[in-house]
């Protein structure tokens, strides 16, 4: 199972925190100085929100995988179809360790 993560810079994180909390009625998941992430059901988002003198523009978009046997596979289907992929494991990354690849 997957969910897409998209990641905002935002100017103001407490009104943008409101604002996203209203627009999906969920309560962010994790909330840190300058940094909040929520976990939406419907539809399937990780939406990251990062306090920056960039507002309004994306820090970064993903697919957050739910096991390591998903990442496996997403990661070999890429470097089948050709694909240059970067691994990156154990990196602390939005307040938590992780294993990553970069396509």
């Amino acid at each position: 199972m997957s969910r897409v993560q998209l990641a905002l810079n935002v100017s103001d994180l407490g009104a943008s925190i409101a604002f996203y909390e209203a627009m999906f009625g969920v309560a962010p998941a994790k909330v840190r100085p300058g940094y909040a992430n929520f976990e939406v059901t419907d539809p399937p988002l990780k939406l990251v929100l990062f306090e920056s003198d960039e507002n309004g523009t994306i820090n970064h978009l993903g697919v957050e995988h739910f096991s390591v046997d998903d990442v496996t596979t997403a990661v070999g289907a890429a470097r089948d179809a050709g694909l240059a992929v970067g691994d990156q494991h154990g990196t602390s990354c939005c307040y938590a360790v992780q294993d990553k690849a970069w396509i």
